[in-house]
């Protein structure tokens, strides 16, 4: 009560001046503003966010008015614009996961060795270099990369496998795997870094080399940041669009095998979308309905990404 009466000194003032942070207990007008500003924003992205899930709720209520939740997902078939309608959803799905197993056995190792080699082995010169090099695959537009993979990936990889269609599963899942790399090397290289100097010091102590160190001890200390970017790469590949659009085919089928055509469900999205399908009808509502297990099945993957950094957080 004494000190809240007690007036503020010249120092108290000039600081205030300053800084424009009020030492008092009352914010100035200035933060104020910059509050509401930031408060308005986190309301934007929660209202976009539900009106988002109101879309596609109220769009597949339509669908699910003449297509039972049964046929959705115990027909092995997807044919919602042919004479004969099928709205099996698993071979979209199953084309979805197909080309995300392939683009996640390319992006794992490259992005977890190049985190690796930028944290642990490079050193600040070649980092400058490295790091930069990465962000620039990142920078690429997904169209670039979907028309790389049909005319040169795809080409190339026929004349190693015979059998190979022009329009695979293969191709488009290993550029993704090279789209996907800058993201799981960056998060990764953040993970390594953040693991304490101490361990490592700790294992050279007791006499062991720069390499188990790294895989036996900063590895596994770095995991959980690890694991994370991973799910994170996986949720990137499974909604990536224009690479599985151009290069992927448009041939729903259920298959284990890469090497034929296949249709994901971001291919399926723009093929209805491109303006042929009427609005209204069971065709154009059946794409709501496949961006809602595509919108479910991402944020499965990012719940799991943030539950598994949360350990690491905590630890900073």
């Amino acid at each position: 009560m004494f000190l809240s009466s007690v007036e503020p000194g010249p120092r108290v003032q000039r600081l205030e001046s300053a800084t424009g942070v009020s030492l008092q207990g009352h914010p100035p007008w200035g933060e104020r503003i910059f509050e509401f500003i930031l408060f308005g924003c986190a309301l934007v992205t929660v209202g976009t966010s539900l009106g988002i899930v109101y879309t596609l709720i109220s769009e597949s209520w339509g669908f699910f008015s003449e297509v039972t939740l049964g046929q959705l997902l115990l027909d092995s078939q997807w044919t919602p614009l042919f004479f004969e309608q099928h709205f099996g959803i698993w071979p979209l799905v199953g084309g979805t996961i197909l080309t995300s197993v392939v683009a996640l056995a390319v992006g794992l190792p490259l992005g977890l060795l190049a985190a690796i080699f930028m944290s642990e082995l490079a050193s600040k010169r070649a980092r400058k270099i490295a790091k930069p090099a990465l962000e620039i695959l990142a920078g690429i537009p997904s169209i670039v990369y979907g028309y790389f993979a049909l005319v040169v990936v795809t080409p190339f990889l026929q004349s190693l496998i015979a059998d190979l269609s022009g329009f695979n599963a293969l191709s488009p899942g290993i550029v993704i795997g090279i789209m996907v790399t800058p993201m799981i090397a960056s998060l990764s290289d953040d993970a390594l870094r953040a693991v304490p100097q101490d361990l490592r010091e700790a294992c050279y102590g007791l006499g062991a080399s720069k390499i188990p160190t790294i895989l036996r001890v900063v590895v596994p200390a770095a995991q959980g940041g690890i694991a994370a970017s991973v799910i994170l790469a996986v949720s990137r590949a499974i909604g990536e669009t224009m690479v599985v659009a151009i290069a992927a085919g448009q041939q729903p089928r259920l298959t284990l095998d890469p090497r034929v055509p296949v249709e994901t469900m971001t291919a399926f999205i723009v093929q209805v979308s491109m303006g042929d399908t009427p609005t209204g009808t069971i065709e154009y509502q059946s794409i709501f309905v496949v961006a809602g297990v595509l919108f479910l099945m991402t944020l499965c993957m990012n719940l799991l990404s943030h539950r598994l950094t949360r350990p690491l957080g905590a630890g900073r």
